[in-house]
């Protein structure tokens, strides 16, 4: 059976995965996601920080290589928001050519935002009806509306797990002031997708990336990260502010140490949950539907699938 590899290079994460196709439907064969965090200062900078183009590169090269061994036809590479904004991404795309063979194609925003909506759709829209997708990333954030295959409105923000933390710069632990600085500046931001909520509010919020997925396995206590049991999982916005007020007591060393947390994540999730919940906030939900999937799993639909 034909297999298809995608990899998604966003400005904290690297993500892979590797499907068959079996009749009309995909099945993961390898899912893999690892911290090299390329938008490490391209706010501040507007460049890749050359550190971080290597590191990236070397989990290209790892990727490109096992999804070949894999027997993988073909592999879709697209790059998100820290290779939009840094103006030496040409640096980073010849790395990735010479060692790993792949040129990350650079999607705009709304791409992204339309990736991430295709694959939430066919996890969840069937079930409510209409969607409000929410993708929050370490540079940008999408926000997604719609009632079928196709969005009918989105956006993408500039702001996002890293890029708000740059920004804010709290102390560790950040604490109640610094945590109300977060959350102001997220909402500030967040302010110029408020005309995508006018009129019914869609039935049903997806979270997807992985500021979320992050949230719902330190909220479950997970001693070993589950996608099974973090994809379809459920957060209520009180669960989350709960969550989001102890996290922003303790160090990054501390929330490092917690069961369900990826260590190279806890520098950033106090800011990540800022916008989790001021998304909530501005959208009007109480609780959000957790998705482990994303840009990866819509790419491979888009460029793989033909199923429509």
């Amino acid at each position: 059976m034909p297999r298809f590899a995608t990899i998604d290079v966003g400005s904290n994460t690297v993500l892979l995965l590797v499907a068959e196709r079996r009749g009309e439907c995909f099945a993961p064969l390898v899912e893999r996601a690892e911290i090299t965090r390329l938008g490490r200062g391209v706010d501040a900078t507007r460049r890749l920080d050359p550190q971080a183009i290597r590191g990236t590169v070397e989990v290209l090269a790892r990727y490109a290589a096992e999804a070949r061994a894999l027997g993988a036809r073909e592999i879709a590479c697209v790059a998100t928001s820290a290779a939009r904004d840094a103006e030496n991404g040409a640096d980073f795309f010849e790395a990735a050519r010479a060692a790993a063979g792949l040129v990350p194609e650079v999607i705009p925003g709304e791409e992204e935002a339309r990736l991430v909506w295709a694959s939430a759709w066919r996890d969840f829209g069937a079930k409510a009806g209409s969607l409000a997708v929410l993708d929050v990333g370490g540079g940008s954030t999408e926000i997604v509306v719609g009632s079928g295959p196709a969005p009918s409105a989105r956006r993408s923000l500039q702001v996002g797990a890293v890029r708000l933390t740059e920004r804010a710069r709290p102390p560790d632990p950040p604490g109640q002031a610094a945590l109300a600085d977060l959350r102001a500046r997220a909402a500030e931001t967040l302010a110029e997708a408020r005309d995508l909520v006018v009129g019914p509010r869609p039935a049903a919020l997806v979270g997807v990336a992985g500021t979320v997925t992050t949230l719902a396995a330190v909220e479950r206590a997970l001693p070993v990260y589950d996608a099974g049991v973090v994809h379809g999982a459920e957060m209520t916005r009180a669960a989350l502010e709960v969550l989001l007020a102890r996290l922003s007591a303790l160090t990054t060393a501390e929330r490092a140490r917690l069961p369900g947390m990826e260590p190279k994540r806890a520098d950033v999730i106090v800011a990540g949950a800022a916008i989790v919940l001021e998304s909530m906030h501005l959208l009007a939900f109480d609780r959000l539907t957790v998705s482990d999937r994303g840009v990866r799993w819509g790419l491979l639909h888009e460029r793989f699938g033909g199923l429509g």
